[in-house]
């Protein structure tokens, strides 16, 4: 059975089977989001830094970082 993806302002992640929208790992390195988001994501933070400890700095989540809105 073929899975239904629709990507449509969620940052190209998917849903899980339940349809709630896959959470980005925490372990993610900033280099790799920026690979994703551009060289400007998470300004002044390590590229070796991971995306839960940008989370705990600034209290955002991935979103809110990409965006640049608070919900």
């Amino acid at each position: 059975m073929a899975k239904n993806h629709s990507n449509d302002g969620l940052d190209d992640r998917c849903r899980d089977n339940d349809g709630t929208i896959r959470e980005k790992r925490g372990d993610t390195l900033v280099r790799t989001l920026r690979e994703t988001y551009g060289p400007d994501f998470a300004p002044g933070v390590r590229s070796d830094a991971t995306l839960q400890t940008v989370r705990e700095r600034t209290g955002k989540s991935l979103s809110e970082l990409v965006h640049g809105k608070r919900r």
